[in-house]
């Protein structure tokens, strides 16, 4: 009988639906890494940064440098939405600026 009152108050809590959704959308590969331009860094500091963070050849990371120079932002990644957060985070850390988005 405790068991019920424990399932009965976990379901109420957490809704197996919205848990489900949430699991789903966190390894789906569906986040994209934007890397925005800014006035501080160096476009060989950035270019550096794509090939340590990201593990692009330097042509993919001077190519995605260019494009955040000259349009404002690049999407440097597709990931599913945790490996998104942390490349998000490391990009931050060498300074850059980078958001996530659902693609």
């Amino acid at each position: 009988m405790d068991t019920e009152l424990v399932l009965t108050a976990g379901a109420e809590a957490l809704p197996g639906v919205e848990v489900e959704t949430k699991v789903e959308e966190a390894f789906a590969s569906g986040w994209g890494v934007i890397v925005w331009n800014d006035p501080v860094n160096l476009m060989s500091y950035v270019v550096h940064v794509f090939q340590v963070v990201l593990k692009m050849n330097r042509q993919q990371a001077h190519k995605h440098m260019l494009e955040v120079h000259e349009k404002g932002k690049s999407l440097v990644a597709m990931e599913t939405r945790e490996h998104a957060e942390h490349l998000v985070h490391r990009l931050q850390r060498y300074g850059l600026t980078a958001t996530m988005e659902p693609v």
